[in-house]
Formats: C-alpha cells, structure tokens, sequence
C-alpha cells in the first residue's frame, strides 16, 4: 500500500471544494510544538494563525476591558481607585455566578429565559423561611439553592424528554416563577434579611488581613504553574505536543502580576471580598468539570452535534436535564448574592436588565450562541465588562436608559463578531 497517496487523498479532495481550506488543513500544526520549535516567531505564527481563523478567543475581550478602564479612569480619577474596583468586585459575583450557569446551557447552543426568575425565587425562600418562619439560615440556604436545581430540572425535562423548545419552556418558567416569587413574598412584597446574618455576610464580609490577599494571590500563581507543568509533562510522556517551560513561566509571571496587583488594591480598601473568594473557587471547580471529566466532554460533543453525540453512546437526555438543573442551580445561588446585597427579597427582584446581564456576561466573555465553544472563565471576564461599564456610566451621572442603550449596543457587537467568528472558521475549515 502507498501510504503517502492514502493520508494527501483528503487534503486534496479539500483542495477541490476549498484551496485555502486545504491549505490550512496542510500547514496546520499544534500551537504547542509551534511555540516549542520556533520560540517567538512561534508565538507570532500562531496569533497570525488564530487571526486568519478568526480564532482569537479572549483576547478582543481583555483588550476591550483595558480600554473601557483607560476611557472611564480619563473621565473621571475615581473609577480606578481601590474602592471602586472592590465595589465591581463584589457587584459582579451575584451576575457572574448566574452566568456560568447559563454558560453550560449555551454550550448545548440553546437557552434559559427563566434565571432571573429563579434567582428571585431563591431569595425570597430564603426570606420567608429564615425570617418568617425562624428556620436556620444555612438550611434556609440549602432549600433555595435545592429549589433552584429542582427548577432547572424541570425546564429541562420538558426540552429534552418532552421535546418542547428550550425557549418557549424557559419563557413560561419565567413567567410562572415570577408569579411564583410573588405569592411567596405575599402582600407585603418585601422582606428584609439580617445584614449580620450568614446571607448578609455573602456580599459584605471581608478578610482584612493583607495576608489573605496576598496568600491567595500565591495560592492561585503557584496552582496555575504546577498545573501547567503537570499537564505538559505529562503530554510528553504520551509523546504529544506539549508546551515549554519558557511559555509556561511567561505565562505564570502575567498571572502573578494580575494576582498581587489585584492583592494590593483589596488591601488598600477593606481586604479581600468573600464574594470574589466563592466567585472564584466555583470558576475553577466548572472549569475543571467542562474541561477535565467525560461529562464536561459529553456536553462539548452536545453542543457540536447532537445526532453524532446520540451514536456515540452519550446519554442525550440526561445530559440535557442535568445542565438545565446547573443553570437553575447556579441562578438560585445568583439570587443569594443579590438578596445579600441588598439585604432584602422584594418584588423586583430577578426582574430589570438582569437576565439580559447575564447573557451578556457569557457571551461578552467570549463563549458562542451557536454551541460548542466557552468556558466558564468567560463568565468572570464577561461579567467585568459589563458591571465596569456600568459603574464607570454612573460615576459620569449617565441616565439609567442610556446605560441599557450602551449595554445592549455591546451585546450586539459581541453576538455579530460572534457570528462573523463561525463564518471564518468554516471558511478556514475548522467547523
């Protein structure tokens, strides 16, 4: 057999249907033995690579995010100062853990309508249990955030065994969950929680040693670096491309100098937010799931193709129920954090810009309506964008409907790029 003929047979084929395809598909080298061989020029090579394929992946968004601060911190001197970024800080857990939530649905190239409901919900259990009825705050917590799950779970019983669109159940949950919420909260409409209490500490405790500042900055530096290095270790034990040690440590050194500058400005203020701690831990725990398990891979393989996932063996509907019980999951913890900020459940709550926050976060931060492709890491770069933009729009006096102008106006400028993304990466032939 002429095994030479046998592996240009498809290249060529493309070359008929597409030549740059093909070209692509010929030239295409792992990023990793690219940098490893070629050392900065591979570096280079490969951001050309990624420009032509339309392939950039966070990078627009963290440029994006340095030039708003650059314009509001022109403005006006305060939007930088170490009180007004530890506001934002806390500000965007509340949304950013709903949009991670919201991430796993999107990765299935679907939609939840009801998160802003069910974050309500969520509050107002908590509320009426806690306060109304003296249950313990923790199991107050327990039942709201089971309830959230339970909610989820439902939508996505009627999506994926039913059949009914993702969209039209999720609407109806809204609806009914707003509705919902209210009869909870009854006549009164508004129940204030204790701020001392486990729910009020959420969003206004802070560790005022430097060193927890400081000991998390190292921890997350020093995590990231072993992990790195494990992962390329091991990567070359199987004799695959792997990534040097030199992109490692250049990697590490940008993340430390992110982690303790970020470290010196809590310290500056009033330390280190409990929010952004949980924030965090559950950002690496879901991007450990979505990226390390077989189940984070089944949702991936989901979001690409359904009928090719169901032949795989993969539990479709399962698969389905579960990520629409994580959405719901994580909304419910959303509404702790928004009940914990404003120290009360009332009737407003989930309602307003907030559904269209969290989508936005998710999908500003780069992860795809289509399906596919995200991380939940993109929830917290998402959510910086778009609670920066709004801090740094209220220091300026801005009205309230010309911040929903400006922030609709960059949700559509990242779902077209989004779109314009895909279309690259078809012609490029990567999709």
């Amino acid at each position: 057999m002429n095994t030479d003929k046998t592996s240009t047979a498809p290249a060529d084929a493309a070359a008929v249907v597409n030549p740059e395809a093909a070209h692509d598909a010929l030239t295409a080298v792992d990023p990793r033995l690219l940098v490893r061989e070629q050392g900065f020029a591979g570096y280079l090579s490969e951001f050309k690579r990624k420009l032509h394929a339309g392939d950039l992946g966070s990078i627009p968004v963290v440029i994006g995010l340095i030039i708003i601060c650059i314009i509001f911190q022109s403005l006006n001197s305060n939007f930088l100062s170490a009180q007004n970024l530890s506001n934002i800080a806390v500000t965007m857990v509340a949304t950013g853990m709903m949009a991670v939530g919201i991430i796993f649905v999107l990765l299935l190239g679907e939609i939840d309508l009801s998160v802003g409901a069910v974050s309500g919900v969520s509050g107002a259990i908590v509320a009426v249990l806690s306060v109304t009825h003296g249950v313990n705050e923790w199991l107050a917590m327990l039942v709201a955030i089971v309830s959230g799950a339970l909610i989820g779970a439902i939508h996505g019983f009627f999506f994926a065994r039913i059949g009914a669109p993702a969209f039209a159940v999720t609407l109806a949950g809204l609806l009914f969950w707003q509705g919902f919420m209210l009869q909870l909260l009854g006549d009164q409409g508004t129940i204030n929680l204790d701020s001392e209490g486990v729910v009020g500490k959420l969003t206004t405790y802070y560790f005022s040693d430097v060193a927890a500042a400081y000991g998390l900055a190292a921890v997350a530096v020093l995590g990231f670096f072993l992990s790195s290095f494990l992962d390329s270790r091991r990567r070359e034990a199987a004799g695959v491309p792997s990534r040097p040690l030199v992109d490692i440590v250049v990697r590490t050194v940008v993340l430390a100098v992110v982690a303790f500058a970020a470290a010196i400005m809590f310290n500056q203020y009033k330390g280190l937010p409990l929010a952004l701690v949980l924030f965090l831990v559950v950002l690496v725990l879901t991007d450990f799931v979505l990226r390390r398990t077989a189940y984070g891979r089944k949702i991936f393989a989901l979001g690409g193709s359904v009928e090719a996932s169901r032949r795989a063996g993969i539990n479709v509907t399962a698969i389905r129920i579960s990520v629409f019980s994580i959405a719901g999951t994580f909304a419910a913890i959303g509404g702790l954090f928004w009940a914990s900020k404003i120290a009360a459940a009332n009737q407003s709550a989930g309602s307003g810009d907030l559904l269209m926050n969290v989508i936005a976060a998710a999908v500003i931060g780069g992860t795809s309506l289509f399906g596919g492709r995200g991380r939940t890491w993109n929830a917290l770069l998402g959510v910086m964008v778009i609670v920066s933009i709004q801090y740094g729009l209220a220091l300026e006096g801005i009205a309230t409907p010309i911040q929903y102008m400006i922030t609709g106006g960059v949700l559509l400028a990242t779902v077209v790029i989004d779109s314009i993304t895909r279309k690259t990466q078809k012609t490029a032939g990567r999709a």
